[in-house]
């Protein structure tokens, strides 16, 4: 059908309320009337390198309903009921499929992102009350066997690690040499609690026929971790309703039997996992995953445009830090069965649109969602009107509020006035969106419409704009000032491929402005010279930076976001060091953490200096420090 504005919009929710549509319950029930529509089309394809004709992997969606069941019976067969988790820490190919969608199916899957450190896997491990792990089997130039060896060893509950061995998906004399080289597992004996085996050989032994009845209503399927690579992730909680919801979306607005999506995006995030995977089995489509890493995996970006034209995409999902790197690769290769592009996952440079679009000639969409809503709320119409800056039209059955807090409580906002950007549809779980009750508090207007944190407007034309991230504000002396204007400024330098725009700690006005940039390869230019450049380009004379770094890579999640946290930290250790010095002290930020209660914290080691000293210097700032622990 047709989506070219509020008014398809508003046709589509008046046919019937989402809970009248004919919708399977369950994911099983969707997978089985896929698998039963379209038993011999593509489904997935998978290929380990990023090569243009390096081995594949594709499956039908006969064969993804029968290994999602041999799954599904292997978890139930190891004890995982209903209520029950298995955890993923997995890269990207086929068996992350099986393990997501057959833990959905026995019990309650939980991704979790393979860039975590040890400590934070297994915190969500026993936050989740994890069974299961499925992960990888050692292998070259990966360490995600490692860590959840050690996560595990910190984990009780886990019983089982199901191991998966990519050396299947390469060819010889490379498949006969990873024997030999493969890293040893130091230590795995010791986890007595645990029993190693292989996901394979163990899937195998399943029948392809599910062993157990079928989950008959809706229920919590998936538990998803929000956060980036640094401190401890909350843990969202998905119902089926929802995954189906977000299915039925991308069938209903975009995707058919006949589609070819490139989804170079990880399996441990919403975006891949719900977004694009569910779309396809909704519909039938065809989804391509290049490579573990995706987007970050070696040759991808060099060989993206010819893996276009091999698999004939008519789909490419994407990010702004993803289509940066593409325009510094020359299009060599027929890209025409390309309808659309979808970004996601950070607002999107006008200036990166245009140039995309202009050396493409394909129209870019985006969108708008997050973990806590089990992701989509809004993106521009694909047959309608593109402002760019937007995230477009709320979809059908999502209800977006722009509210704002006042003393005598929340309150919905003027037509182009900025508030929080509120959702209610049929993916946000009302009081229970975290599996942590606490967090739940105050996560809600009006008992149904979740806050994001988002700050945004809704204009005249119904399109909703995002305006700032509510924590992401930099505040200088009481005044409100949105990163995304330094960003925007900077992206327009020719040389600056990438830039993160933070509040640096200041002992007089609390906060002032810092950015960091990445730049084009083979690019030059000075710090002085983008401060100069930002004179010009950034219209509030308080959001010019007052310091500019320029880093080789600035750090990315897994999905192509700039990672402040990792930001702050430099800002941080620069600020606080600068000060010390200034003091005449020897001591020195050596680390910054994450506290759970405190958020960032700098750890001081004093080098004999008084602490009270210390605190002279660095009491005069607003986020706080500590004596570094004794060794």
């Amino acid at each position: 059908m047709a989506f070219a504005g509020v008014e398809d919009r508003n046709a589509i929710e008046n046919e019937m309320p989402f809970e009248e549509r004919d919708l399977p319950a369950t994911l099983y029930g969707l997978l089985s009337r896929t698998a039963e529509k379209h038993p011999s089309s593509n489904a997935v394809s998978y290929q380990l390198l990023s090569g243009p004709t390096d081995k594949a992997e594709t499956l039908t969606w006969s064969q993804v309903k029968d290994k999602t069941t041999q799954a599904a019976n292997l978890f139930r067969s190891l004890g995982v009921g209903e209520k029950d988790v298995v955890a993923y820490v997995l890269p990207n190919c086929s068996e992350t499929i099986f393990a997501l969608l057959g833990g959905a199916v026995a019990g309650i899957v939980n991704p979790i992102n393979p860039l975590l450190e040890p400590e934070q896997i297994a915190s969500i491990l026993r936050e989740t009350k994890a069974k299961i792990v499925v992960t990888l089997k050692p292998f070259p130039k990966t360490d995600v066997a490692q860590k959840v060896a050690e996560a595990v060893r910190h984990a009780p509950g886990v019983n089982t690690v199901l191991e998966v061995d990519l050396n299947r998906y390469l060819t010889p004399p490379k498949s006969w040499i990873v024997p030999f080289i493969r890293p040893k597992l130091d230590g795995k004996e010791k986890i007595a609690h645990a029993d190693y085996k292989c996901f394979t050989k163990e899937l195998n032994k399943q029948p392809t026929t599910l062993s157990f009845a079928d989950s008959t209503e809706d229920r919590v399927a998936c538990y998803f971790h929000t956060g980036g690579t640094t401190g401890m992730p909350k843990v969202a909680q998905h119902k089926y309703s929802g995954m189906i919801y977000n299915g039925w979306l991308g069938h209903k607005l975009l995707f058919s039997e006949a589609d070819n999506i490139m989804c170079p995006l990880p399996l441990f995030h919403v975006f891949a996992c719900h977004v694009i995977l569910m779309p396809a089995i909704a519909s039938g489509a065809h989804v391509v995953f290049p490579t573990p890493q995706g987007y970050r995996g070696e040759g991808v970006f060099d060989n993206f445009w010819k893996l276009i034209e091999r698999w004939k995409i008519t789909f490419i999902i994407t990010v702004p830090t993803a289509i940066s790197a593409k325009m510094q690769r020359p299009i060599d290769a027929d890209v025409s069965t390309v309808k659309t592009a979808f970004s996601g996952s950070a607002p999107l440079p006008v200036e990166l649109f245009h140039r995309f679009e202009k050396a493409t000639g394909i129209t870019i969409v985006e969108g708008y969602g997050l973990t806590e809503a089990t992701c989509l709320v809004s993106c521009n119409p694909t047959d309608g009107e593109k402002k760019i800056g937007s995230i477009g039209i709320p979809f059908p059955h999502t209800d977006v509020k722009i509210v704002k807090g006042t003393a005598d409580g929340p309150v919905e906002t003027a037509m182009d006035e900025i508030g929080e950007i509120c959702v209610s549809n049929p993916g946000v779980y009302a009081g229970h969106t975290y599996t942590e009750a606490a967090k739940n508090d105050d996560l809600y207007y009006f008992d149904k419409y979740l806050r994001t944190g988002d700050l945004g407007r809704i204009d005249d034309d119904g399109y909703l704009w995002i305006t700032g991230r509510a924590k992401d504000l930099i505040i200088r002396g009481g005044h409100n000032i949105d990163p995304a204007e330094i960003e925007e400024a900077l992206l327009g330098h020719e040389a600056v491929a990438f830039a993160g725009a933070i509040g640096q700690p200041d002992a007089h006005a609390g906060e002032l402005p810092c950015a960091f940039v990445e730049l084009v390869d083979g690019a030059s230019v000075t710090p002085e010279e983008l401060m100069e450049f930002c004179k010009l380009h950034v219209h509030e004379r308080a959001a010019i930076p007052k310091h500019m770094t320029i880093l080789d890579e600035l750090p990315k999640t897994a999905v192509g976001k700039v990672f402040k946290p990792d930001l702050r930290r430099n800002a941080i250790t620069r600020v606080y060091n600068d000060a010390l010095l200034k003091a005449g002290l020897a001591a020195r930020v050596e680390n910054v953490i994450d506290d759970k209660k405190r958020g960032l914290v700098a750890q001081v080691e004093a080098n004999g200096i008084d602490e009270a000293k210390i605190a002279t210097v660095l009491g005069g700032f607003t986020r706080p420090w500590d004596p570094m622990p004794a060794k």
